[in-house]
């Protein structure tokens, strides 16, 4: 007897884990990916005849890449270089201050100290307990397993730890849950980013998301050739374990049959069948249609006032003066509320708008001395799909970020050539249906965790991976979607 014929489509990092996954465990797997290279969100662009990473940049929770990696029977270090970063982040101001984050919170709660006092830093040290007790109350009974409802949560904690339950704060938000902690407006600020990490308002995001800090702290990694080398290092483990790639196809239907999920047709008119299909896409292609009208109930679209946010991402090379940039290195402005009112009140982008940059030739103390790679990235609404930017209002965005950066120290200088920009609307064409939100839908409310679906779409047969499905956005985040897409699909075949 055959083993069966699993169809992933998507090879972003929730369905090269999923690949794995199924393959590890003795099943055909045939990936279809529509763009040239694995990845997805994980690319790179070229600028200049250099790639320039345009996705994510952090690399963390390597515990979970571990264990996938050993379910396969290597190891991630045969695949992959990674340094610790020692500085997690540098953060500047308008003001002219600066505040570095380090890996140990000894180091943090000292340089908090210098920036702010004695109170904020004892503030620090409260925080970073009450991260790491979320963390450790979430890890296993959500995180790491199918998506619970609040009561299936409740019963995984434990009816007998409700206090530690409680402790997740999911009915106060992270913006006034910071203020228990730092009476310096610019370190709730800087705390409060950790809600635009799955794409929302830290005005409106429930304060469990405080578990972030934890997971930096347990270590922020450093990927010797980019994300990209991540993507292209699990695409070669799924080639050790017989997965069949092919890129170039996407797909434009999911075939049903007496309600289940049996096959696809490709872009190239190719009908191929299969056992189980995992979907590695943004559900809301599935929930509007755009494969296929009989598949539509396998899930609800997310609702453009639910979506998550987009980005203006800015890939260039460019020469460095003034502000010493680390690998990481965010910019603000004072009213951090002003700019997230904008994108999810009125849908615009604030005048001075935070920053954020990546300088991809720096780490381990690495100056470039000339031209160097860098990503700037401002938040935005998503509304690729609704809304068109001309080439004037992208340079407008262009000159709002450089603005900022120049009136924090940091100045900029490069040919109009190298620089790439990419809008929402670029967002929605690449990945179809999201309009161009990066993180699906946003994490508003105490209950905004349990919207997403789980592994089990409503169709029988077709499974769901990636940032917008349980557990929730990011890399790690995804490739656990994507473990726990394949052990459903493992579990429903016995």
């Amino acid at each position: 007897m055959s083993a069966p014929h699993i169809l992933v489509i998507g090879a972003g990092v929730g369905g090269l884990a999923a690949a794995i996954e199924l393959a590890a465990a003795g099943q055909q797997v045939t990936v279809l990916e529509r763009a040239a290279e694995p990845g997805g969100k994980m690319r790179q662009l070229p600028v200049n005849g250099v790639g320039v990473d345009a996705g994510p940049t952090v690399f963390t929770m390597r515990w979970i890449f571990d264990q996938l990696f050993e379910t396969a029977g290597s190891a991630l270090e045969a695949h992959l270089r990674l340094e610790k970063a020692d500085v997690l982040a540098r953060h500047a101001w308008r003001q002219g201050a600066v505040l570095d984050l380090y890996a140990s919170t000894e180091r943090s709660e000292q340089a908090i100290q210098e920036f702010a006092g004695r109170e904020n830093a004892l503030g620090y040290r409260a925080f970073c307990a009450r991260s790491a007790d979320i963390y450790e109350t979430l890890r296993e009974p959500f995180i790491a397993s199918s998506r619970p409802g609040m009561l299936e949560l409740v019963r995984r904690v434990g009816f007998n730890n409700l206090d530690a339950m409680w402790r997740t704060a999911p009915f106060s938000s992270l913006w006034s849950s910071l203020g228990d902690h730092f009476r310096d407006p610019r370190l709730r600020q800087l705390f409060g980013r950790y809600a635009t990490y799955v794409g929302s308002s830290p005005l409106k995001a429930p304060a469990t998301l405080m578990l972030i800090a934890h997971v930096e702290q347990e270590g922020v990694w450093l990927v010797d050739g980019g994300m990209r080398a991540v993507a292209a290092a699990l695409r070669d483990l799924g080639l050790d374990l017989g997965v069949e790639f092919s890129f170039d196809e996407g797909v434009c239907q999911i075939i049903m049959e007496a309600d289940r999920a049996v096959g696809v047709v490709t872009e190239q008119n190719r009908e191929l069948r299969a056992d189980q299909i995992v979907y590695n896409g943004d559900i809301s292609a599935i929930g509007t249609g755009l494969l296929g009208a009989a598949a539509t109930r396998a899930v609800k679209p997310v609702m453009p006032r639910q979506r998550a946010l987009s980005a203006i991402t800015f890939c260039m090379v460019a020469k460095v003066s003034g502000l010493n940039l680390h690998y990481h290195t965010v910019f603000f402005a004072e009213d951090y509320p002003a700019e997230f009112a904008a994108i999810f009140g009125n849908g615009g982008i604030t005048d001075y708008p935070t920053v954020y940059v990546c300088a991809q030739d720096r780490g381990a103390g690495k100056v470039p001395d000339g031209p160097e790679r860098l990503l700037l990235l401002i938040n935005a609404p998503a509304d690729g799909d609704r809304r068109l930017r001309d080439a004037r209002n992208l340079a407008q965005y262009r000159d709002k970020a450089l603005a900022l950066l120049r009136e924090c120290g940091c100045e900029l200088e490069f040919e109009e050539s190298s620089c790439v920009t990419t809008d929402p609307r670029a967002f929605d064409e690449r990945f179809p249906g999201s309009g161009g939100a990066l993180y699906g839908r946003a994490n508003h409310g105490s209950m905004a965790s349990f919207a997403r679906p789980g592994a089990r779409s409503r169709v029988k047969g077709l499974y769901l991976a990636g940032g917008s499905v349980h557990p929730g956005a990011g890399v790690p985040m995804s490739a656990m979607s994507g473990r726990l897409a394949a052990g459903a699909v493992l579990e429903d075949q016995r």
